[in-house]
């Protein structure tokens, strides 16, 4: 079950302006900054109010984010759904007819397992369905 709207994900071509600006627009300084090497990616996170704003960066030329921003504009990349199980959450997207890009959930930032809906099942949108791994 769906329960809550987790993050934005922006995707940024320069991850320290990034950082900068955000910072100044949400007057906070991101709580976390990590890399996701089986991503490509380096991530920065902000809180706002209950949600979160990621920004994204590819580092290298493979990651999907560094393709996205070549066919793309910086902005929203995908949002992300907070589930309280994933593994239920998927199968219940599946029979209801989306297509997920993953056959099962992997790790992500921010202490995640992750599953992403394909955006051509989702009205042109990438969803991140995201569940806490618990310590």
């Amino acid at each position: 079950m769906i329960t809550n709207l987790e993050h934005l994900g922006l995707a940024v071509n320069d991850l320290e302006a990034a950082t900068a600006l955000y910072t100044t627009l949400l007057g906070a300084a991101p709580y976390k900054k990590e890399h996701v090497a089986s991503e490509n990616v380096d991530t920065v996170f902000f809180r706002v109010g209950g949600s979160k704003i990621e920004l994204l960066a590819g580092t290298s030329p493979d990651s999907a984010i560094t393709k996205f921003l070549a066919r793309k504009p910086e902005g929203i990349h995908h949002v992300a759904f907070e589930v309280d199980d994933i593994w239920a959450e998927m199968a219940r997207l599946r029979g209801e007819g989306f297509v997920l890009l993953n056959e099962e959930p992997k790790h992500g930032a921010d202490n995640k397992l992750v599953c992403f809906v394909h955006p051509k099942s989702a009205a042109g949108v990438l969803v991140e369905l995201c569940q806490t791994i618990a310590d």
